[in-house]
C-alpha cells in the first residue's frame, strides 16, 4: 500500500516516537513499503530512527536497511551490536545485499558479524561473494536461485524446487545443471507445469541460454541484460559451473551508479562523492577540473593578448568574443555527449569511427550554415562593417565545424585508450573549444580586415 509521506504524517509519527508509543509507531509504518520507510528515516533524528527500527520485525528492518544510502546505513549499524547485526539483519537478507552491507564495514567488525550468524551456509555464501570485485558479475550476483538436475523427472524437480523456493523471493527461471553443477540450460515454469509427471528434464531443457562469468565486468553485464531484454542472468565460474544469478534490480542499481558517475564527470567532479561527505573530500573532487578551467582561462587571456593590437584597431570585434566562445563550448559539449551516450549503450562502435565523424561533420555543416546565416542577417540589419559581418559569420561557421569534430573525436580516442569518455563532456571540451574558437575568430578577422 502506498501512503503519501506528508508533513502531517511525519509530524504525527514524530509525535508518537516522542511519546515512545511503540504500538502507534508500528501502526503508522505497518503498511509502508520498505523504500518509503527508508525515505522517512532520512527525515528523522538519530534517536527517532533507533525507535523506528526497534518496532520493525527483522525481515522488514533488513529490507529497509538495504534501501538506505551508505551514510544512513552506517548511522543505523553503529547503534547495533555485531550479534544484532548478524541475527536481526544479515540473516534476513539475500546474499548479494548482505555482501554489499558487510562490504561497507571495517574488517574486524565484518568478521565478528559473520561469526555471529546462525545460518552457517548463508554465511558461507556471503563470504564467497565478498571475495569478488564489487564491479564484476560475481560481486553483483546472488546465490539464491532455483536449479534442477537434468537427470531428474518433473515430479522430483517440483519437489526439490519447493524446498529451494523458501530462500528465493522471485522465481524468474529454473536453471538446469548436471551432476557436476555445470550449467546446461534453463526451463520455464510454464513448460515444467504443462509437461507429464515422468518427463525427463533433459528432454525439456532449453540449451540456448545466455550467461556470464564471475569475472565479467558490471558494465558488460548491464549491456547484455539491456540488449537481450533479460530480467535475470545466470553466472558461471571459469569451469562453467552455476555460481549464481543477477536480477534486473541489481542492474538498475548499476545503471544508476554509472549515470551518477558520468553526471559528476560532466560537471567536472573527478571522483564519486556524496553531499554528506566532508569538506576536504568535496574540495579534492572538485578542485582538479577547476584548476584545468583556470589554466584554460589563463591561456584564453594569452590568446586575446596576442591579438591585442588587432582589438585596438578594430575594437568592434570584442563585442562578438563571448558569442564565439559560447558557441564553441555548446557545440563541443553537444557532440561529445551524443558520442559518450552511444559508447555507453554500445550503439557506437570504434569500427564506426569514420562514419560517426562524417555524420557529425554533416550535422555541423547544417548547424553552422544556419547560425552563420542568422548572424550575417543580423549584422547587415544593424549596419555593421562588411569586414566584421564576414568575420563573425565565417568564424562562427568554422568554429562550429571544429568544435563538433573535436567533441566527436576526443571521447572516441579516450574510449580507445580505456579512459572513461565521460571526461570529454566536462570542462576539458569547453575550455579547449573556447581557446580554439577565439584563435579561429581572430585569425579570420585578420584575413578579412586585411583585404577589406
Amino acid at each position: 500500500m502506498q501512503i503519501e509521506l506528508t508533513r502531517e504524517y511525519i509530524a504525527k509519527l514524530q509525535e508518537a516516537i516522542a511519546r515512545e508509543n511503540r504500538n502507534e509507531v508500528q501502526q503508522l509504518i505497518d503498511e509502508l513499503h520498505s523504500a518509503d520507510i527508508a525515505e522517512l528515516y532520512t527525515t528523522l533524528g538519530e534517536e527517532e530512527g533507533k525507535l523506528l527500527f526497534a518496532v520493525m520485525d527483522n525481515e522488514k528492518a533488513a529490507d529497509v536497511l538495504i534501501e538506505l544510502d551508505i551514510d544512513d546505513r552506517k548511522r543505523v549499524l553503529r547503534n547495533l551490536s555485531s550479534d544484532m547485526i548478524a541475527r536481526q539483519l544479515i540473516d534476513n537478507m539475500d546474499t548479494d545485499d548482505a555482501a554489499d552491507v558487510l562490504g561497507e564495514l571495517a574488517n574486524d567488525l565484518k568478521e565478528e558479524v559473520l561469526s555471529q550468524m546462525v545460518d552457517i551456509e548463508h554465511a558461507g555464501d556471503i563470504v564467497d561473494l565478498l571475495a569478488f570485485d564489487e564491479d564484476s558479475a560475481g560481486g553483483l550476483m546472488a546465490k539464491e536461485l532455483i536449479k534442477v538436475n537434468e537427470n531428474w523427472n518433473v515430479v522430483t524437480s517440483i519437489r526439490e524446487m519447493r524446498k529451494q523456493a523458501e530462500d528465493v523471493d522471485e522465481v524468474y527461471f529454473v536453471y538446469v545443471v548436471d551432476n557436476s553443477n555445470m550449467l546446461k540450460g534453463m526451463l520455464s515454469l510454464k513448460k515444467l507445469l504443462l509437461s507429464s509427471r515422468n518427463s525427463q528434464i533433459s528432454d525439456l531443457v532449453n540449451t540456448d541460454i545466455i550467461s556470464v562469468r564471475t569475472d565479467t565486468s558490471s558494465e558488460e553485464v548491464t549491456n547484455i541484460m539491456r540488449k537481450y531484454d533479460l530480467v535475470a542472468l545466470p553466472v558461471v565460474d571459469q569451469l562453467g559451473r552455476l555460481a549464481g544469478r543477477i536480477t534486473i534490480d541489481d542492474v538498475v542499481d548499476v545503471i544508476k551508479e554509472e549515470a551518477e558517475k558520468d553526471y559528476q564527470l560532466i560537471a567536472g567532479i573527478s571522483e564519486d562523492i556524496e553531499p554528506t561527505d566532508k569538506v576536504w573530500i568535496l574540495t579534492r573532487a572538485r578542485l582538479p577540473w577547476l584548476l584545468v578551467g583556470l589554466t584554460g582561462g589563463i591561456l584564453v587571456s594569452q590568446v586575446i593578448g596576442l591579438f591585442e593590437a588587432d582589438l585596438g584597431i578594430y575594437p568592434e570585434m570584442a563585442f562578438f568574443m563571448p558569442l564565439i566562445a559560447a558557441s564553441a563550448g555548446n557545440v563541443g559539449v553537444q557532440s561529445s555527449s551524443i558520442v559518450v551516450q552511444g559508447l555507453a549503450n554500445q550503439t557506437i562502435q570504434l569500427s564506426q569511427t569514420f562514419k560517426r565523424i562524417l555524420k557529425e561533420f554533416s550535422v555541423a555543416m547544417m548547424n553552422g550554415l544556419t547560425l552563420a546565416g542568422i548572424m550575417l542577417a543580423y549584422n547587415i540589419l544593424v549596419k555593421s562593417s562588411l569586414a566584421l559581418t564576414l568575420t563573425v559569420s565565417a568564424a562562427l561557421f568554422s568554429v562550429i565545424l571544429f568544435a563538433s569534430l573535436f567533441g566527436t573525436l576526443v571521447p572516441l580516442l579516450l574510449d580507445r585508450f580505456k579512459i572513461d569518455p565521460a571526461l570529454a563532456t566536462g570542462p576539458f571540451i569547453t575550455t579547449s573549444n573556447d581557446l580554439m574558437g577565439l584563435m579561429i575568430y581572430f585569425s579570420i578577422g585578420r584575413i578579412f580586415y586585411g583585404f577589406l
